[in-house]
């Protein structure tokens, strides 16, 4: 789950499957009873025709969390830390940041690097199709050193410059789970 709607679908799948909830969350949902192995799969079902997947295993939810720490960074509160990734993962997920990338590079088959930048793209061309934001104005939002290196770094992932990306104004962003 990668937005405040997706929660929202999710609930009301749990509701109709009356599994009662004790806390839902982006990417978690913990129930006030283990589902049987029954009811298991016809949340799987439900969430699946829905573009959801059930994800139960330590390693799956790990990325997952490791995702959505990332995608509340840069899409919800624009980077407006100062603490590092590593130490912002390690924290929040209580594992040493060496197993975390480990982890992610082997089941992702990219690197945490790679996906924070994928996704700092993602929001720059948002905040491009805005166009309430000049370009130094989103560096600093996104935190990046300079405009040249913002500029760098979005053509290199999408083959044009942020000035012709804005002037095209096409929509070429990805839903946040496809990045």
């Amino acid at each position: 789950m990668v937005c405040n709607r997706c929660i929202m679908v999710v609930q009301n799948e749990l509701d109709k499957l009356a599994l009662h909830v004790k806390n839902i969350g982006l990417g978690e949902v913990a129930l006030e009873k283990e589902p049987g192995a029954r009811e298991k799969e016809r949340l799987k079902e439900a969430l699946e025709s829905l573009g959801f997947e059930l994800i139960d295993d330590k390693k799956s939810r790990i990325i997952e969390k490791i995702k959505n720490v990332i995608i509340d960074l840069v899409h919800r509160r624009d980077n407006d830390t100062k603490t590092n990734l590593s130490t912002l993962l390690s924290r929040e997920l209580h594992h040493d940041y060496n197993y975390l990338s480990n982890l992610f590079s082997e089941v992702e088959g990219t690197t945490i690097e790679k996906y924070v930048i994928a996704q700092k793209i993602e929001r720059v061309k948002e905040l491009l199709v805005y166009d309430e934001l000049s370009l130094s104005e989103i560096a600093l939002r996104l935190n990046y050193s300079s405009v040249a290196y913002l500029s760098n770094q979005f053509k290199k992932v999408t083959g044009l410059t942020p000035s012709h990306f804005r002037q095209i104004k096409e929509d070429k962003r990805k839903p946040l789970d496809k990045v």
